[in-house]
């Protein structure tokens, strides 16, 4: 039961926000800074949990504080859109710049809502947790099938999605027939930061009532990028990907709370280390079958059309 409770929590985190980089990839931009995405999504949400007055029904805390890190995730990714679309910067550069800048702002806001040099925030979790069978199961996870309805929906059945996707492979043909290349590409990226910043949320809330803003959230960001690239940039095969690196990622919370496994007398830190080691040996075999959008990480100059 353990394993399972954890195996959803994760896997819910990892698919929110691959499912995030793969719009912001379909539309041609590279999301390296899913990391910092999720820092900032997470401390925004926190602390408008922690600032919501005493008495405050328990669904509106749950509402304000998943829109606010959406709303934070999305305003961050913009800094991600302008340099990459704008200034045409190297958007793996810029990412990677992006995830260590969340990371210091993490810290320095979390220690300055704390008034002290502590970066670690508590908060009430309770709201967002039910019992259903026994299984504590947490809102992000009807939030997330949601979300991956609605992911589907919109990048294969509507006009939005198409041309999202065309701005990926051939920006040049989408511009030619009146697709606002930029606009799109902004649209993708923004998206990818409401996705990310709620999946920030999703990692720190529900298995904790507390969280280090100097960990960051531990690598997540890239397990994500993982998840999205084995699920070939798709909605469902991504949710099937999260699902697989949640369960080794689960292991490392309840290790010592299966007698298999604590019989066995490794250190959580190897079981720590297994989505990655996981993440690399399932790249190592599957890279030379992706197929990733033919125009990602080039930036569009609507003058060499």
């Amino acid at each position: 039961m353990l394993l399972l409770k954890y195996t959803l929590i994760y896997a819910v985190v990892f698919m929110l926000v691959a499912l995030g980089g793969m719009f912001s990839e379909r539309s041609g931009i590279i999301n390296i800074a899913l990391e910092g995405i999720m820092i900032i999504g997470a401390l925004g949400g926190v602390i408008a949990l922690g600032l919501m007055p005493a008495g405050t029904a328990p669904a509106v805390l749950v509402l304000v504080s998943i829109l606010i890190s959406a709303l934070a995730g999305m305003i961050y990714s913009l800094l991600l859109a302008f340099a990459s679309i704008h200034l045409k910067a190297d958007q793996t550069i810029g990412g990677t710049a992006l995830n260590m800048l969340a990371m210091a702002l993490g810290i320095v806001i979390a220690r300055g809502y704390n008034g002290s040099t502590l970066a670690k925030i508590e908060y009430n979790n309770k709201p967002f947790l039910f019992e259903v069978g026994g299984l504590t199961i947490n809102v992000f996870l009807i939030l997330g099938i949601a979300l991956l309805l609605i992911s589907f929906v919109t990048l294969y059945r509507t006009k939005f999605g198409l041309r999202l996707m065309a701005c990926g492979e051939h920006p040049q043909a989408a511009d030619s027939v009146g697709i606002n290349v930029y606009k799109m590409r902004y649209a993708g990226v923004m998206i990818s930061g409401v996705l990310g910043g709620i999946g920030g949320l999703a990692y720190v809330i529900p298995s904790v009532s507390s969280w280090n803003f100097e960990v960051g959230v531990t690598g997540a960001g890239f397990l994500s990028l993982a998840v999205m690239i084995f699920g070939q940039w798709k909605p469902l095969r991504i949710a099937f990907a999260a699902i697989f690196f949640a369960i080794f990622k689960a292991l490392a919370n309840i290790a010592d709370s299966i007698d298999l496994l604590a019989a066995l007398g490794w250190s959580r830190d190897i079981y720590n280390m297994m989505p990655f080691i996981a993440s690399m040996i399932v790249l190592a075999f599957t890279s030379k079958k992706s197929r990733a959008p033919k125009a990602e990480g080039i930036p569009y100059d609507k003058g060499q059309r």
